[in-house]
């Protein structure tokens, strides 16, 4: 396999990242110092990072979170905020399987596979993300036509998702939606541009995984065979 590939598999980075990584001359074959991301190793080969030596778990690991309000998703952070890393096992190395922002709730993925990370996240692959949005009020037909299609939300982006049911309450509506695209606050952004005030935000489902079960600041290892219907989503969209 590529150097970064392996980089990636043993929980370095991402490949992308391994990429710089290796080409800042940190990584040394069987003794020679290598530069090339796209050089072959094998799980065989000595290979040291940065001073020491690494290896692939072969075992791949995937942990769900139900994200509380309050946590942002990064590694550390320098304004002391409390970070979702602090809610999951510190071993092995985990990569987030995208982001939710500070005060959305909901599914939160990790995995010890940077490629699967990766993978996971691409807009190509259209790995389905279903969220409940509560906003002051419902979408009207022409609204949720718009959204279908793609509205801009800013930043030369179009912003697009699929409505699967509203459910009025009050003072407010639960809106059911799925997004295929995973731009940066996505659905914020989208409700922005339609003049609706948004309450709160949940991520229900990432892929075939969902949150059911897992109360707020819980998480779970997922079985092989839930790995393996979150990889089968990424071969049906290839």
């Amino acid at each position: 396999m590529r150097l970064n590939k392996f980089l990636a598999k043993a929980g370095i980075a991402s490949r992308r990242e391994s990429d710089k990584l290796i080409q800042e001359a940190t990584t040394i074959v069987n003794g020679i110092l290598q530069t090339d991301p796209a050089f072959d190793v094998s799980p065989e080969d000595e290979i040291i990072f940065n001073g020491r030596r690494i290896t692939i778990d072969q075992q791949i690991s995937v942990i769900a979170l139900n994200k509380p309000k309050g946590y942002i998703t990064t590694a550390s952070d320098p304004k002391d905020r409390k970070t979702v890393r602090e809610l999951v096992p510190q071993k092995p190395r985990l990569f987030t399987i995208g982001r939710l922002d500070r005060n959305t709730t909901g599914l939160l993925l990790f995995t010890n596979d940077g490629d699967l990370a990766q993978e996971l996240m691409l807009p190509k692959n259209k790995v389905p993300r279903i969220y409940d949005v509560e906003v002051d009020r419902s979408l009207n037909q022409t609204e949720i036509t718009k959204i279908s299609k793609g509205v801009f939300i800013g930043w030369g982006q179009k912003g697009k998702a699929k409505i699967i049911k509203q459910n009025p309450r009050k003072k407010s509506t639960v809106i059911r939606l799925m997004l295929q695209q995973g731009k940066n606050r996505e659905i914020r952004r989208i409700m922005k541009t339609l003049n609706r005030k948004i309450f709160s935000l949940h991520r229900i489902s990432y892929g075939p995984v969902d949150v059911k079960g897992l109360s707020f600041g819980q998480w779970r290892a997922l079985s092989k065979e839930e790995i393996s219907e979150l990889q089968k989503t990424l071969k049906k969209s290839s």
